[in-house]
């Protein structure tokens, strides 16, 4: 099937294209259906490479940041990967683009490339900076600015697309609906990892800026869990293939917590006297940071027990998709929010429990990944009938479904 219902069915390849030998083309073919959702695997990826930080972790040892290198070196590698077979299938199968950006679904992940950045641009200033010269530091800031504006367009145009042409009804309502305002959001945990090491001068535009984009996607978010939640309420859970991700709820309040920590952690010491002392400036909003964030912590918690409950509850029905990548990258702010709370606090039992995370954070990323390998090679994702094209099957067989409950009712009243 299409990824639009309207559309022609896409060219095959020609004789030509098929000479290179039958896995390649058929490979080629698969393309057709590498949909928005597959940048949730560099997004998983980075949001890893982040956590493994010696600068992150409360415990380190010696080559933990070799570890973390490689991690982002792998993130880099996979974003380029992803990139170019997307590309490929605009490309090679004309009008999916269009049709992509105003699928009910996979519109909602055209945000994840700009996600996948944001933990790329993050970790530059924990594994570039303090090993490069003064050259970088300019970069971060730029490439900081440039992600600011590009992801606000982002989150505006997305959202103005779906609101053109709804689609979707609150039965189909899933935390997937907050992702075209994440992007902007991770502005301010951006700005967290590399406002520190900025001039006093660049440093409080970005901070401010930071906290500017965290504020408008945490307050978007509760808007979207005000129906997420009236969604469960009134329907249960989601299906059991789309219960991993239940996971996204647990990104915004995490990122906001520890991208609010992060930001008074980097306000310069000495600049402008804004609100009076400098030094009590700084301790006020230390300490208002770590109250805020203690306080929207709770949220990621209280959705991070109910998306876990509700996934045990299914976990014998729930078959791969690349929405599982949620179990990762949404639970790397919860633990990063973890560990800097525990840091602030100087708690060594709550940093430990940063530290226990993570061990399952990693060891659920190599579980995801080998059953993406596995399904790849299975052909339950990549292929017609799949990934984008579930949506519309969804569709026909719900329709189907009322339409023989309806025939149903009128024959019980004859």
């Amino acid at each position: 099937m299409n990824s639009d219902p309207g559309r022609e069915p896409s060219p095959k390849p020609s004789d030509s294209n098929t000479a290179v030998g039958p896995h390649q083309a058929a490979f080629l073919d698969r393309l057709e259906h590498f949909t928005w959702a597959w940048f949730t695997l560099p997004m998983a990826t980075g949001g890893l490479a982040l956590l493994l930080s010696p600068q992150t972790q409360p415990h380190t040892f010696p080559g933990l940041e070799t570890i973390g290198r490689a991690v982002y070196i792998w993130d880099l590698f996979v974003f380029m990967a992803v990139t170019l077979c997307i590309t490929y299938r605009f490309i090679r199968f004309p009008g999916i683009f269009t049709g992509s950006l105003t699928h009910p679904t996979e519109s909602l992940f055209a945000a994840t490339p700009l996600l996948s950045l944001a933990s790329i641009i993050a970790a530059i200033a924990r594994y570039g900076i303090p090993n490069t010269g003064e050259w970088l530091i300019v970069a971060f800031r730029i490439l900081f600015w440039l992600y600011f504006a590009v992801s606000f367009i982002a989150a505006v145009g997305l959202y103005f697309l779906l609101f053109t042409t709804p689609s979707l009804k609150i039965n189909d309502m899933t935390p997937a609906w907050d992702l075209p305002i994440f992007p902007f959001m991770l502005s301010g945990t951006i700005a967290s990892a590399g406002a520190g090491m900025q001039p006093p001068a660049q440093a409080v535009p970005i901070i401010v800026a930071g906290l500017t984009a965290q504020g408008l996607g945490m307050m978007v978010s509760i808007l979207v869990y005000a129906n997420y939640i009236h969604r469960m309420i009134e329907y249960g859970f989601p299906r059991p293939d789309g219960r991993a991700g239940m996971f996204i709820a647990v990104g915004p309040p995490s990122f906001t917590s520890l991208a609010l920590i992060g930001m008074a952690n980097d306000f310069p010491a000495v600049y402008r006297a804004f609100f009076g002392d400098d030094e009590v400036t700084v301790q006020i909003l230390k300490v208002g940071a770590t109250m805020s964030a203690v306080f929207i912590w709770s949220l990621s918690l209280w959705f991070f027990c109910i998306s876990v409950l509700a996934c045990l509850a299914a976990y014998k029905e729930m078959r791969f998709r690349l929405n599982w990548y949620a179990f990762v990258f949404p639970n790397v702010g919860f633990t990063i929010a973890t560990i800097s709370i525990g840091k602030a606090f100087h708690s060594s039992g709550v940093e430990w429990v940063g530290s226990a995370m993570t061990l399952v954070l990693v060891a659920t990323y190599l579980t995801v990944g080998f059953n993406h390998a596995r399904a790849f090679i299975r052909r339950d994702i990549l292929c017609d009938g799949k990934d984008e094209d579930t949506y519309w099957d969804e569709v026909h067989h719900t329709l189907h479904k009322a339409n023989a409950d309806a025939i149903d009712r009128k024959d019980s009243r004859v």
